[in-house]
């Protein structure tokens, strides 16, 4: 068992059981415990709350933290597994969206597309260019999603475009 009640939010100091300490009187933060109000104003800052105040409260004696640990135990319910399937080498994009329902908008920036272009070349540039950019930025897209799945992770990653050959 502990020999404290809580840390404080802020400075991580151990608050003792039967002992005074600072709650936020923002319901959402009132699981937080602060040592002392200067720690409370830190938190305050932070959350930029409008109209907060500290509370002063006292800490539950040892028993009664003891007991309430042990009700709240028994009355838990099992944790939620989430099984991720292992991607197939088949499926190369996920069931979410079919080709027909993607977005087709252009993906760059054209001012600063023609800003780049002219300041690199003197050249100026098409209207098309943009769209034709756009399609192979998706192809390459594609791509890196496509190792990411390999890889098994939901989120696309600047590694993932590493290994891409560019025809």
């Amino acid at each position: 068992m502990n020999s404290f009640w809580k840390k404080c939010g802020v400075c991580k100091k151990e608050i003792g059981f039967q002992r005074a300490y600072q709650k936020c009187s923002i319901s959402s933060c009132k699981k937080h415990a602060f040592c002392s109000v200067d720690c409370w104003a830190v938190h305050d800052s932070v959350m930029g709350h409008k109209s907060a105040y500290a509370e002063e409260e006292r800490s539950p004696s040892a028993a009664e933290f003891q007991s309430k640990q042990e009700s709240s135990s028994s009355q838990q319910r099992p944790r939620r597994r989430i099984v991720v399937n292992s991607p197939t080498e088949n499926s190369s994009s996920p069931s979410h969206s079919s080709k027909g329902d993607l977005p087709s908008e252009t993906l760059i920036v054209v001012s600063k597309l023609k800003n780049y272009v002219k300041a690199k070349s003197g050249m100026n540039t098409s209207g098309d260019v943009p769209d034709e950019l756009s399609n192979f930025v998706r192809a390459i897209v594609n791509r890196a999603v496509d190792e990411a799945h390999k890889e098994g992770r939901k989120t696309l990653m600047a590694r993932d475009f590493k290994n891409i050959e560019i025809n």
